[in-house]
């Protein structure tokens, strides 16, 4: 059945590249099918979105039981390595009904953040033991149900985790991750059924944690699907230089060898690459999604993102760790890092920072679709305020540079998913009380 149509009207909106005002959206069955420019008024039963508007925000690696330690892990010093102790102890208590009550209100978080695609690096498959649920997928369920309870889309990207690393087995902590083998994974996966809301794709932890042996198995699982594969590449220099120890060759090489890369695959933090990694990722086409603010937090690096980009390797931006869930802020980062590593200003205009936001990193979930304010897209957007303390100022008549370098997740007024308000006037439609949801959840994971 056909749905009526409505209409939006955006006193501004991001028509990549340039902000115009006075923008009708007339929207059907949860897809833009028509963009009406010079509009200066509100046509007759518009809904008005005062403010600035941008395509829905795609928040492209996500950990979300990450979400608990925010503030927990910040006392002394340490590394990745120190920090992923304590996570663990997160991951010892996750059930499904926990995970499904702290996913649904981290994905509103999201929400609120005008986030409204998330790509979920699920790798938390069975109980703490090792033993599957009587529904092996229970843990990935929770996820899909959680992200329709808050109403944003997601990618499940079922991860294949089976080693603790190079020719090790799985420790205590890993044994829940862990199907035994890549087909064992690959059998269990196949049974997750896509929705409308939820895409299923493919992830391979790392080149520690999948042998080299195996990884064609998760490689070919993603392509005869044509479904999205993600990994973690390069993060910390131990594991290059275990990989080199083991196999005589950098993860990226590796990953090569064993037909890993492509156009549908994403390379995640790719934070220590050497020259030829970064023409193996440019030359295949493999994405790359940077995670600032995680890759700061825990003191990774910068990684070679300009030199990626120019090799051709297409960006996209995560909140992983969830240490702050704000994708401005990501794109923010993502040059400000520059800035700080290089001491020149200007690696990508604020156009080009919104773009790895949006239709860049939706195109990384297997949502191609969406991320754009155009006919026959999916109508997912969101409204950011232009009164706020730190957005008030000069109407942006030129371009986004207001939206990535002044605004944060605090100025989203408005989150609109399939046509419909998710975020309305800066509370949550769905999930009455984001904040308590939250505590509570957190609450029983640290308790």
């Amino acid at each position: 059945m056909t749905s009526p149509q409505r209409t939006y009207w955006l006193e501004h909106a991001w028509l990549d590249p340039a902000v115009e005002p006075g923008v009708a959206l007339d929207v059907r069955d949860g897809r833009i099918t028509a963009v009406r420019t010079d509009t200066p008024a509100p046509p007759p039963g518009a809904e008005v979105l005062r403010g600035l508007t941008l395509p829905g925000l795609a928040n492209a690696h996500s950990h979300a039981f990450h979400r608990a330690l925010r503030g927990t892990v910040q006392v002394g010093s340490g590394t990745f390595w120190t920090w992923r102790e304590v996570m663990y102890s997160v991951a010892d208590r996750l059930t499904p009904e926990r995970y499904h009550a702290l996913a649904r209100a981290v994905y509103a978080e999201m929400a609120l953040a005008g986030v409204t695609a998330v790509g979920e690096f699920h790798y938390v498959h069975h109980t703490p033991g090792g033993t599957p649920y009587a529904d092996p997928n229970a843990m990935g369920e929770a996820l899909i149900e959680a992200a329709a309870d808050a109403g944003i889309r997601i990618t499940l990207l079922d991860t294949c985790y089976l080693s603790s690393g190079f020719g090790e087995p799985p420790n205590a902590h890993q044994r829940r991750f862990s199907d035994g083998t890549a087909d064992a994974w690959a059998a269990r996966c196949s049974l997750l059924k896509e929705r409308d809301h939820a895409r299923i794709g493919a992830a391979v932890h790392s080149v520690r944690a999948v042998p080299a042996g195996q990884l064609a198995t998760v490689a070919r699982w993603a392509e005869e699907r044509r479904a999205p594969l993600h990994v973690h590449l390069s993060e910390q220099t131990a594991e290059n230089d275990a990989c080199l120890a083991a196999h005589g060759r950098t993860p990226t090489r590796l990953l090569a060898d064993h037909g890993v890369l492509g156009p549908r695959t994403t390379g995640v933090h790719s934070t220590h690459l050497t020259d030829e990694d970064i023409a193996l990722l440019g030359d295949s086409g493999t994405g790359t999604c940077m995670c600032p603010t995680t890759e700061r937090d825990l003191a990774d690096g910068i990684g070679p993102a300009v030199a990626l980009q120019r090799a051709g390797s297409p960006l996209s931006l995560g909140s992983d760790s969830h240490a702050v869930i704000d994708l401005l802020e990501e794109a923010r980062a993502m040059e400000l890092n520059e800035r700080l590593r290089t001491r020149t200003r200007g690696h990508w205009t604020a156009a080009a920072l919104l773009r790895a936001a949006s239709a860049d990193g939706h195109a990384a979930l297997a949502w191609p679709d969406a991320g754009t304010l155009e006919p026959g897209a999916l109508a997912d957007f969101t409204t950011i305020a232009l009164d706020s303390v730190r957005t008030v100022g000069p109407v942006p008549r030129l371009g986004a540079e207001t939206a990535v370098f002044a605004a944060s997740a605090a100025d989203i007024r408005h989150t609109v998913v399939a046509g419909r308000h998710v975020v309305r006037d800066g509370a949550h439609t769905r999930v009455p009380d984001v904040p308590r949801a939250l505590a509570e959840a957190v609450e029983v994971l640290r308790a």
